[in-house]
């Protein structure tokens, strides 16, 4: 059994039902209900995002291998309408990335964990540290909060939205 973190992030049509549709998703990868952070609503990033975004984190626990787990979450935003051919930072109806996969540092072509840069965003920073406040990066060993303090500065506001 594999401890993973999922971050996702959705800022193009009804945001909440595509979060809250994107969680019941990571439910059925999951042999035990997911941790789930509160929604935070955040400013876009990049130059090809135009819409604010909900994002969240959320840990789980599965029987599949990092790369069955990249796999699955990159069918389901397919499914769920997100065009893998898009530029970087573009809109999109659901993104999820891995954050953390069993403690593991692992580089292969398609698949990186940590997911990189996470460290330098803030939307992924302040879900993760509200359900894992102890947590630190595998390949630095800072916690959470040294993360925190040391990245990119966004608008990153908690939401009151229940999913």
């Amino acid at each position: 059994m594999a401890k993973a973190v999922i971050a996702l992030g959705s800022n193009l049509g009804d945001r909440l039902a595509h979060m809250s549709h994107a969680r019941r998703f990571l439910s059925t990868l999951s042999t035990v209900p997911p941790v789930a952070s509160s929604i935070y609503e955040t400013e876009p990033v990049g130059e090809a995002s135009t819409h604010r975004y909900y994002n969240a984190v959320c840990a789980i626990e599965t029987e599949l291998d990092a790369m069955s787990l990249l796999e699955a979450l990159k069918g389901y935003e397919q499914e769920y309408g997100r065009d893998p051919s898009a530029p970087r930072w573009s809109n999109r109806t659901i993104d999820l990335d891995i954050i953390d996969y069993d403690r593991q540092v692992i580089a292969r072509q398609r698949l990186h964990v940590p997911h990189p840069e996470y460290e330098k965003r803030l939307f992924v920073l302040d879900p993760l540290q509200e359900i894992l406040p102890g947590w630190r990066d595998v390949r630095s060993g800072e916690t959470v909060d040294a993360l925190i303090a040391s990245s990119h500065k966004i608008e990153v506001s908690k939401t009151s939205l229940k999913w």
